[in-house]
């Protein structure tokens, strides 16, 4: 098992140095879904919410957020990211939507925590636009599929 990265050796919390690490490729993506009641489906999918596109909306917030996951996440490098895409796909038998991010760079860290970020602001803000509506939502399954670059090279979930 490897160690614990975000510790120094008398276990004190610190940003993991990167100084000396090559600036590589990176490209990581995440997902995550949100449940919901199908009324509250169709009006996302119709685009009638009175706020406005919900998905639009989430797209936007999700990409803004892989921005600034070093402000939220205390260890987290500031990182140059070179491209964000998000995607939503609607499921009506289970009455969810799904969300995919992947995020790339090209430097010295990875853009893991940057997808999560996204993916997780993405699904907060339909939920945040259609609580009025289903107070009953529920979001998770949200997990890293895949990552490449670094000196840990290709990583894909089971």
């Amino acid at each position: 098992m490897n160690k614990l990265t975000h510790f120094d050796a008398s276990g004190q919390a610190h940003m993991v140095n990167v100084g000396d690490k090559p600036n590589t490729h990176r490209i990581a993506v995440a997902t995550g879904k949100i449940s919901m009641r199908a009324q509250t489906l169709e009006i996302i999918e119709a685009g009638t919410h009175k706020k406005g596109d919900v998905l639009g909306i989430a797209r936007i917030a999700g990409i803004q957020a892989s921005k600034r996951t070093a402000d939220l996440i205390p260890l987290c490098h500031p990182i140059a990211l070179t491209h964000v895409s998000l995607q939503f796909q609607i499921n009506k038998p289970e009455n969810s939507i799904s969300c995919q991010v992947q995020t790339e760079t090209t430097g010295p860290t990875g853009v893991e925590m940057e997808a999560l970020t996204a993916v997780q602001v993405a699904l907060l803000t339909i939920y945040d636009m259609c609580k009025a509506v289903d107070r009953g939502m529920v979001i998770g399954d949200i997990k890293l599929l895949e990552k490449s670059g670094g000196k840990s090279g290709e990583w894909k979930a089971d």
